[in-house]
């Protein structure tokens, strides 16, 4: 880290075990994740009430590159069960980043329509007219449903655009609510 954490305790007496508590997590996740830069964590005890009890809220502020993860727990009577669920949920959010630090988070592409423009049965391609009046080239292993002999020009589609060594194609290619 590039800076050491930084612990606040509010409304409550310092103690050396919580912050030592408190160090030890900080420690995990930067062996976890070693581009953190920063860590603050407040703790705070938000009510004393002789028949309620206590309650504690602990807020984690971390910062690694591109982004800033704040994670806020509440807790009655127990602030290590606090501290504990707030280092849980950065610790998530941490896997998070990692997975979309290395392409791993899928990406859900949208689906387009248009019609069906020309189909060549024998030599098994086609081309899909787009909204945009753009035309897609498809092929018989991009058909979802129905078969790709079914189809005929006109019929409405639903297709996934993906660019390939050729240019621009349709993929997951199938039999449309919607037209163009």
């Amino acid at each position: 880290m590039q800076v050491p954490p930084q612990i606040t305790m509010r409304q409550m007496e310092h103690s050396d075990a919580l912050e030592a508590d408190i160090r030890e997590r900080a420690a995990k996740l930067e062996q976890f994740y070693p581009r953190m830069t920063s860590c603050r964590v407040a703790v705070e005890q938000t009510r004393k009430h002789h028949q309620q009890g206590r309650e504690f809220t602990v807020r984690l502020d971390l910062r690694v590159p591109g982004r800033e993860i704040v994670v806020t727990r509440d807790h009655r009577e127990d602030v290590y069960v606090a501290l504990r669920d707030a280092f849980d949920s950065a610790k998530r959010q941490l896997e998070e980043v990692i997975r979309e630090q290395r392409g791993d988070v899928k990406v859900h592409e949208v689906a387009q329509h248009g019609r069906v423009a020309r189909v060549f049965p024998g030599e098994g391609y086609g081309f899909i007219e787009t909204a945009d009046g753009r035309e897609l080239y498809f092929s018989r292993t991009n058909v979802a449903h129905p078969d790709f002999d079914r189809l005929e020009p006109g019929t409405p589609v639903q297709f996934i655009e993906e660019m390939a060594d050729e240019g621009p194609q349709a993929k997951r290619v199938s039999v449309g609510k919607h037209g163009a």
